[in-house]
């Protein structure tokens, strides 16, 4: 699927910073596992963390609530062009802020994911929290003031950057008032309980299962979502 073939739409997108030494940043380690890469892994001299997000239209998100365990073809196909336009923007940004002499570095949006252990070498998701982007809810996704239905990329660069520290948001309807249980709902592996622990394996297999039915797509599209589009957090956060 080439780049002018692309059918996904999106909203405007969202972006932060966090200091590359912030304390959050350092304890991902600690929090994701001892083999999630520190900034200076990616980049030595590293300053700041950029992260952004970019929001799906309603009409996708639509498209994959219609049922309760197929995945939607539009949200398939999205995940696989946001991938790719999320390196395309990343590698476009290293270029022009080299111009200006400012080193930057990339990881993918997908392919640091370890099958086995079910966690991340680099989490774009705890990133853009750290960036004031948002914050977990309870389905594990992070919803910011635009939703939880979209894609997170992240960037390191050499310079500092002038922001403030944000300041923590509570935008999941459960975890602030225990009202909304939208997502375990809308889950079809039962993986969301608010009395367990998320369940990542039952999540992945869900996730591996809907690929082998758009192996036309590509053998590594393991999607749902289906967490991501219903309730009060899909299109933002519930209390803004």
């Amino acid at each position: 699927m080439n780049e002018n073939e692309a059918i996904t739409s999106y909203r405007n997108p969202l972006i932060g910073f966090v200091a590359a030494d912030d304390p959050g940043v350092s304890n991902l380690s600690e929090f994701i596992g001892f083999d999630h890469l520190k900034p200076c892994d990616l980049l030595p001299g590293a300053l700041s963390i950029v992260s952004f997000f970019l929001p799906f239209t309603p009409e996708l998100v639509y498209a994959n609530a219609k049922e309760k365990e197929q995945v939607a073809r539009e949200w398939a196909i999205a995940y696989v062009e946001t991938n790719a336009l999320i390196g395309k923007i990343t590698s476009r940004l290293i270029e022009v802020l080299d111009q200006d002499n400012i080193r930057a570095a990339a990881v993918p949006a997908t392919g640091n994911f370890d099958e086995k252990a079910l966690r991340s070498s680099w989490s774009h998701k705890s990133l853009a929290v750290l960036a004031g982007l948002g914050s977990f809810g309870l389905h594990q996704m992070v919803i910011t003031d635009a939703g939880c239905a979209g894609r997170f990329g992240s960037l390191v660069i050499d310079a500092a950057l002038p922001f403030d520290k944000p300041a923590k948001k509570e935008r999941c309807a459960f975890y602030a008032s225990g009202t909304c249980l939208d997502c375990a709902l809308a889950c079809p592996a039962n993986a969301i309980d608010e009395n367990e622990p998320f369940n990542r394996q039952a999540c992945w297999a869900q996730c591996r299962k809907n690929g082998q039915r758009i192996l036309d797509l590509g053998d590594e599209v393991h999607v749902c979502g289906k967490c991501a589009v219903k309730g009060p957090c899909a299109f933002g956060s519930a209390f803004n």
